[in-house]
């Protein structure tokens, strides 16, 4: 009797927190903004285990879980140690596509080693609340003493393997445009890698066996890409990634690659808006499937699969972190990736580390404010 009251409760509370939750309307659903977790700092990325639990990462070092709708009140253990510094810390998490059977997840992180700091990928056995069997599966040669740029962003195609973004690691865009790390086949520093998903390199990569190129690069010539995502249904692997000032770009990754920067792009530099790309375009290079001008802070991304929207089932969704732009972009693509329409939500209410879909259909969202305060997790429910 007691448990049933409990649940009565909370259902009533749940009931309660949707009737307050504003609701907004989009070209193609109406929806409301529902509070899930409250009060985290700097949540970065979240992944939803089979039985709906939900892990989050905070970018101070803690990766959290959510268990029966309910915060627990400590972090996991296990995780290993990251510096936290700049935008550096702890970053991804990613649950294995057979987790049901093998308990793995992924994270990946900003790894000291002296001065000098990468990005590096683990992978765990996660059991009750604490990780086992932690075992460093990838360290991307991309060293630099800058607190940034470490991309750090995980997919999985469904077929043994993972993609992981490596920021270009703020080198300077000067001098020789072409001889910058993210154009270099033998730095990891602005690629997208490709890994089987116990950290070995696939023979069918496009670099294995080229001599001066690291096996592991599946595309190169990025900045920082923060969002990545495998779409089985049609094969494509999307990601979107910051400019500077202006020209942040939605990119279809293809093998093999170049994507660009720093020799063209539609972005100017900080402060001076002064030009720092030869070109807006160059044979050889590719160009976005489309981009933000002004920047919105380009940071996470899906391919909404879900029935809670079935109006937006198929399209991407874009995080924006940017203070002065921040939004939820949809965007709509034809048959062969083209976008036909895109559409901007939530515009100047929240910045958007992360964008999920979650086991209900829903779209979730990690919050992030710039100076440090708390900040919470909400997720998108229809308001039809």
């Amino acid at each position: 009797m007691l448990q049933r009251a409990a649940l009565t409760l909370a259902a009533f509370a749940a009931l309660c927190a949707q009737a307050q939750a504003e609701v907004y309307d989009s070209e193609e659903h109406r929806f409301r903004a529902v509070t899930v977790v409250e009060g985290v700092k700097h949540p970065w990325s979240i992944a939803f285990l089979p039985d709906g639990d939900m892990l989050f990462t905070q970018r101070t070092g803690e990766l959290r879980l959510v268990r029966d709708g309910r915060l627990l009140e400590q972090p996991l253990a296990g995780v290993p140690d990251a510096l936290v510094q700049g935008q550096g810390g702890l970053q991804e998490v990613a649950v294995h596509p057979d987790f049901e059977v093998n308990r793995i997840v992924y994270l990946s992180y900003s790894k000291a080693e002296g001065d000098r700091n990468t990005t590096a990928l683990v992978r765990a056995r996660l059991e009750g609340d604490r990780l086992h069997e932690v075992e460093e599966i990838f360290e991307a040669e991309a060293w630099s003493a800058a607190p940034g740029h470490y991309g750090a962003k995980i997919a999985f195609d469904g077929n043994g393997h993972l993609f992981m973004s490596v920021g270009d690691r703020m080198a300077r865009p000067q001098g020789d445009l072409e001889s910058h790390p993210a154009q270099a086949l033998g730095s990891h520093a602005g690629a997208i890698v490709r890994l089987r998903e116990d950290g070995s390199v696939p023979d069918d990569n496009p670099f294995e066996g080229h001599t001066g190129a690291l096996p592991e690069i599946w595309s190169y010539g990025h900045r920082n890409p923060q969002g990545l995502d495998y779409h089985p249904a049609t094969g494509r692997l999307w990601s979107t990634e910051h400019g500077p000032q202006g020209g942040d770009e939605l990119n279809l990754i293809l093998p093999g690659l170049n994507y660009g920067w720093p020799v063209i792009g539609f972005g100017v530099n900080y402060v001076t808006a002064t030009p720092i790309h030869a070109a807006s375009e160059r044979e050889g290079m590719e160009q976005p499937v489309t981009y933000w001008t002004p920047s919105i802070g380009a940071s996470g991304l899906i391919v909404y699969e879900g029935d809670a929207f079935p109006r937006w089932r198929g399209d991407l969704f874009a995080g924006g972190l940017a203070r002065t732009h921040r939004r939820l972009s949809r965007i709509r693509t034809d048959e062969d990736g083209r976008v036909v329409a895109r559409e901007p939500l939530l515009q100047d209410v929240y910045r958007l580390r992360d964008v999920r879909q979650g086991p209900d259909g829903f779209i979730y969202l990690a919050t992030d404010d710039r100076g440090g305060q708390l900040t919470d997790i909400v997720r998108l429910e229809p308001a039809d």
